[in-house]
């Protein structure tokens, strides 16, 4: 994928990654103010391409990080796609904001492979 179908698809973040057991990740991109900013952070949990890809995942300056675990399985004539976001804590605030960011993410993703465009964001 593209640094620009990437960007649009993450809100505007470009994905920063050391992809190896313990390797730090991130979501960066420019602030409101023009200045770059880290949205996500992280920690590779696993990475075992073409299949998984585990990570840590902390929203802004947020202490409390809960994992993003991305699975694909080949079907007959498609790819099958499981995003799952657990072991939050209890209080963590940004819970809102993934459940309403996933699916967006995935709307965008699945555009991007179907017709080798994407969408900006509103």
């Amino acid at each position: 994928m593209s640094q620009q179908s990437n960007r649009i698809i993450f809100g505007g973040a470009e994905f920063q990654a050391d992809f190896k057991t313990g390797g730090l990740l991130a979501w960066v991109g420019a602030g409101p103010d023009g200045k770059t900013l880290t949205y996500v952070r992280g920690k590779v949990l696993r990475f075992a391409p073409p299949k998984v890809f585990q990570y840590t995942f902390a929203m802004g300056q947020n202490d409390k990080a809960s994992r993003a675990t991305i699975e694909l399985v080949p079907e007959t004539e498609a790819t099958k796609v499981t995003v799952t976001h657990d072991e939050w804590a209890e209080d963590d605030p940004t819970y809102a904001a993934c459940a309403d960011g996933w699916p967006r993410i995935l709307s965008r993703l699945k555009t991007l492979l179907e017709t080798g465009r994407t969408f900006k964001p509103h």
